[in-house]
């Protein structure tokens, strides 16, 4: 994208984080970029990481490394890395005496906001969270605005963290996607226009329970005035009611579907609104299924809402080439199609996987979310044969048997990807897909990882007279 200079090519005086003390905690991806950021931006900065390597990149980049004491200090806050937590099920050790020395815990998307606004930035925030669907909207939204020439700048849980983002003029957006973590984490965050996807259970032992999950998914909405805009899915309970909850609030609310009407919602293959239709989503390749559907008309109406001119959206929507390990084409040997969507890592998100096809070798297995795949049995009569890997591919294999469904347990990728090419060829399947409908830090280090290995071993698969005749 073509965007201006970052914060950290301002001249000392404008640095918005002069005279502040920050603990940063956690010195993965997320927390190195803002420990570095904050020194740049003014800040004192202590860092600490659990892991000795962490602290090792961590001085190598010029930063303070140090357990902070919070009890004597002089900190400002406390910055949390997302995948650490400051409650449940335990808080970390530090979370717990940041917080018993009355100091916030915040994410660098508050710092973001915090440094945009301490300069006199105007620059508008749009924030997208959900259970599934977060990061293709949150891509989709920015691919919108940059074909419609406005300066914008994406990340936060996907991608650049969000404090490393570059400065924008008045006239930009920050486009952030926002987990339930880093929801949590906001003190004075205001989104211009915020949307809640869809609500599934998922990390549940952060939240307590499903209402402290939808708690946290509500944040996104918090401090919204008159003249912002709150866009929510309907397609599930929670989020309808949650639809409710926003109706007696000053933001105008705006509803969504990716199944049945609302204030924008796909009627045959046409994304609509009261207004008429906008875009032809048969004609968005890398948008297929309900869910995709509902991902553009989240991002439809957060753009239009931003400014975005009617007729410029359906060019920029067909033209979107969609994210890698979603529904990502990697291989088609002999006419069978290998679809990686290892980013779907519980079992809603692999039921929206799932729904894309029809006759399917599925490769299962990680470490499961709370509930299994039981909630996809609907989805079972769709698979020719289910191949587990991972840690609990036990307990997934006893769903499946109870529910009279092929299946093996092989235990690696490496064993699963050519046992679906001979599967699919044997039982007529058309697809082999990566589904995991779980989280992959039993074997990988992360879903990327995981869909990677899956690509490469598609693509290196050379079984006569099986010839590799495509790959995306």
């Amino acid at each position: 994208m073509n965007t201006p200079p970052p914060f950290t090519h301002l001249p000392l005086t404008l640095l918005p984080f002069t005279g502040r003390r920050y603990a940063v905690v956690g010195l993965g991806r997320n927390g190195l970029a803002a420990a570095a950021e904050l020194v740049r931006l003014g800040a004192e900065v202590l860092a600490w990481d659990d892991q000795e390597a962490m602290r090792a990149a961590a001085i190598a980049a010029g930063i303070a490394v140090g357990e902070p004491d919070f009890a004597t200090g002089g900190f400002t806050a406390l910055v949390l890395s997302p995948g650490i937590p400051h409650a449940l099920p335990a808080p970390h050790r530090l979370a717990a005496a940041a917080r018993a020395a009355g100091l916030a815990v915040l994410s660098d998307a508050e710092l973001l906001f915090q440094a945009v606004r301490a300069r006199g930035g105007r620059a508008r925030f749009a924030g997208i969270t959900g259970t599934n669907g977060k990061s293709t909207t949150t891509a989709l939204l920015a691919h919108i605005l940059e074909a419609a020439g406005m300066p914008c700048a994406a990340g936060g849980n996907l991608g650049t963290a969000s404090l490393a983002l570059p400065e924008l003029p008045d006239s930009g957006v920050y486009v952030l996607e926002m987990s339930s973590y880093m929801l949590e984490r906001l003190a004075t965050l205001r989104f211009d226009v915020a949307t809640m996807l869809n609500l599934s259970p998922d990390h549940l032992d952060r939240h307590g329970n499903m209402a402290g999950y939808a708690r946290a998914k509500l944040a996104i909405f918090d401090r919204q005035q008159a003249g912002d805009t709150a866009v929510i899915g309907i397609d599930d309970a929670p989020s309808r009611a949650m639809a409710e909850t926003l109706r007696g609030r000053p933001a105008r609310l705006v509803t969504i579907s990716g199944e049945s009407p609302a204030d924008l919602w796909p009627e045959a293959t046409w994304l609509r609104d009261a207004s008429g239709p906008i875009v032809d989503l048969s004609r968005a390749v890398a948008l297929p299924g309900s869910h995709n559907a509902q991902n553009a008309a989240a991002a439809v109406a957060l753009a239009l809402a931003l400014g975005v001119k009617r007729d410029a959206l359906a060019p920029a929507i067909e033209s979107f080439p969609g994210l890698a390990h979603r529904q990502q084409l990697v291989a088609t040997i002999g006419g069978i199609r290998f679809i990686n969507d290892s980013k779907a890592t519980n079992a809603d998100a692999a039921a929206r996987a799932l729904g894309c096809h029809g006759r399917i070798i599925w490769i299962a297995g990680g470490i499961a979310k709370a509930g299994g795949i039981a909630p996809l049995a609907p989805y079972f009569p769709r698979i020719a044969e289910a191949l587990l890997i991972g840690r609990d591919a036990p307990d997934f294999a006893a769903t499946l048997a109870d529910a009279g469904v092929a299946h093996r347990t092989l235990g690696t990728l490496e064993a699963a990807v050519p046992a679906a090419l001979e599967a699919a060829r044997r039982l007529g399947a058309g697809v082999v897909l990566l589904a995991p409908a779980c989280a992959s830090f039993d074997q990988f280090s992360g879903f990327e990882a995981r869909g990677d290995r899956f690509a490469e071993l598609a693509r290196g698969l050379d079984l006569p007279p099986a010839r590799l005749q495509g790959a995306a």
